[in-house]
């Protein structure tokens, strides 16, 4: 069997009821309200990991991004040594309905990994 190449495309669970140790430490997990009002400003925290991913110069986060239906919000740069991987936004909805937040984390010898959270504007 050959090794899976985490640089072909985007990673997700196998099984997602079932998450192997790696998945745990690469899966973006986006905190936000479930529900938020119209042009109020409200914070996005995206933590990289159920299990904290490391952040040393041969192994580490290099960036995150925000999204909010598909449409590009943020990048954050992280530095090995120096930052955890996690990244805390203020983000302002002027559109009413469902929105979909997706956070994209890249390893950089794991790739690229995304998860997503609906959340309610209104």
């Amino acid at each position: 069997m050959e090794d899976k190449n985490f640089f072909d495309g985007m990673n997700h669970p196998a099984n997602a009821a079932d998450l192997t140790d790696a998945e745990k430490k690469h899966i973006p997990l986006i905190g936000s309200s479930d529900s938020v009002k119209p042009g109020e400003p409200f914070e996005v925290s995206v933590t990289v990991g159920s299990i904290s991913h490391v952040m040393e110069p041969a192994h580490h986060i290099q960036w995150i991004e925000l999204y909010a239906n598909e449409n590009f919000l943020a990048r954050v740069a992280l530095t090995p040594g120096f930052t955890k991987a996690i990244a805390t936004l203020t983000v302002v909805m002027e559109t009413t309905g469902i929105v979909t937040l997706k956070a994209i984390e890249r390893c950089n010898i794991h790739g690229l990994w995304e998860n997503t959270k609906r959340i309610i504007v209104g």
